[in-house]
């Protein structure tokens, strides 16, 4: 391998941890300020940056965010300050930690795979279908982790709200994720097209960086 190789591997190198850098933090402030924050619907933003980062960077860098994200929620539920994920780690710890870290990784991690499937084809297209798969893994991989493995916690995370009348399968699927999934499918679906542009700006960005 030549210096001009070497250097040009490196300034690459730079320049996409440059990039995951920025996105991390970026996550780390939205998941940090997400408590303070009262919407109607509880809904996560840190899955643009995610998208963002899983089409600049590949699979690999989407699942890093993504793994961040599941960090920052499972630091939320452990300070309290993310009230529903600190009283399932209260009665089933280990499995809503990986929960929390397997649903946000793989979330990251398939929007990169699907991306890269689709980009050759078109672009905007490929932007619009790595959007629609982190939402959609993500809220999928927690139904099927409350409903499975950590069903219990749940049942007695209801019981110690007072939340009666509704069956396990009603709770998990319409009132946590429900609504939730729709706001957030819909936010990162109209954000889909502006993605494109900040990674256009990203890409800017670190340019002059490195």
């Amino acid at each position: 391998m030549d210096n001009k190789t070497r250097k040009r591997m490196n300034k690459e190198m730079i320049k996409k941890m440059t990039t995951l850098a920025l996105l991390v933090a970026v996550i780390v402030v939205l998941q940090a300020i997400a408590p303070i924050i009262k919407l109607p619907v509880n809904i996560s933003f840190a899955l643009i940056p995610i998208t963002v980062g899983a089409i600049l960077l590949g699979p690999s860098g989407g699942a890093i965010l993504g793994a961040v994200f599941g960090i920052m929620t499972m630091i939320n539920g452990l300070t309290g300050a993310d009230v529903f994920t600190n009283t399932l780690i209260a009665f089933s710890p280990v499995w809503t930690v990986l929960l929390c870290l397997v649903k946000a990784t793989l979330s990251g991690f398939l929007a990169g795979v699907i991306y890269k499937l689709f980009r050759k084809k078109t672009l905007l297209g490929a932007t619009f279908a790595a959007a629609a798969t982190a939402p959609i893994v993500n809220t999928g991989i927690f139904v099927l982790g409350g409903l499975t493995v950590v069903s219990d916690a749940i049942v007695k995370t209801m019981e110690l709200f007072g939340i009666t009348g509704q069956s396990l399968v009603y709770f998990v699927v319409i009132g946590c994720a429900g609504i939730n999934f729709i706001a957030e499918f819909a936010v990162n679906m109209l954000f889909a097209t502006a993605i494109k542009t900040i990674v256009e700006a990203v890409q800017k960005a670190t340019a002059k960086k490195v």
